[in-house]
């Protein structure tokens, strides 16, 4: 089976897409981001693709791409439809037997954001059965947000390959990582306009602890 690991972050804006497309630079990865909520202003496959400089580089296809920037099911509800996990597991299914090179997939929102009435990306997480990849963001107040999102992945029974963090604020990670027992695999400084060589140069930096992984 390809190598495969889930991107999840302990909320909204936290720098999912930018540090799914540094990982997907590192591993020669494939990507995908199975729910889109909003694309008013682009999606984020169209971001990763213009990040990455590999031209091999395959970004596949949304299986639901909602129009309206809110919690994919207020957004799947607006158009009349209800997300499917076994729909995206289907597909997940596919995208395996088709290639065998790395490939990232991206979450929408945080962890316990709602994807149809009664199942959250926790859910998602948990049928698609692939290690994760949790993102924070360093600000006043993340180590709470992570020490949440690590807790509720671990009661999950989830697979926790570790952190990769996010802007800089005081000694967070550090005790982020200690407090939740997860390795730190990357630091990511922050950029307020990252392009592909931004993405090349971390992607070298975090690409040994990524390949000890695979």
């Amino acid at each position: 089976m390809r190598p495969v690991f889930f991107i999840t972050g302990i909320g909204t804006g936290v720098g999912k897409t930018l540090v799914s497309a540094i990982l997907t630079e590192a591993l020669d990865a494939d990507y995908w981001k199975p729910i889109q909520a909003g694309f008013a202003e682009g999606t984020d496959a169209i971001n990763v693709s213009q990040w990455l400089s590999n031209p091999d580089k395959k970004i596949q296809q949304e299986i639901y791409k909602l129009k309206l920037p809110a919690s994919p099911h207020i957004a799947a509800r607006e158009e009349g439809m209800v997300i499917s996990l076994e729909r995206i597991k289907a597909a997940f299914d596919k995208l395996c037997l088709e290639s065998i090179r790395p490939l990232i997939i991206e979450g929408a929102g945080g962890l316990l954001v709602p994807l149809n009435e009664s199942e959250t990306l926790l859910d998602l997480i948990k049928i698609l059965d692939v290690p994760v990849i949790v993102v924070s963001r360093n600000y006043l107040g993340s180590i709470n947000h992570s020490l949440l999102t690590a807790n509720s992945l671990k009661q999950a029974g989830a697979n926790l390959a570790g952190w990769v963090f996010n802007d800089q604020f005081m000694q967070y990670e550090t005790e982020i990582s200690q407090w939740t027992e997860m390795p730190i695999l990357g630091s990511i400084p922050f950029s307020d306009a990252p392009d592909k060589e931004f993405v090349r140069q971390q992607a070298g930096l975090i690409g040994p602890a990524l390949k000890k992984l695979v």
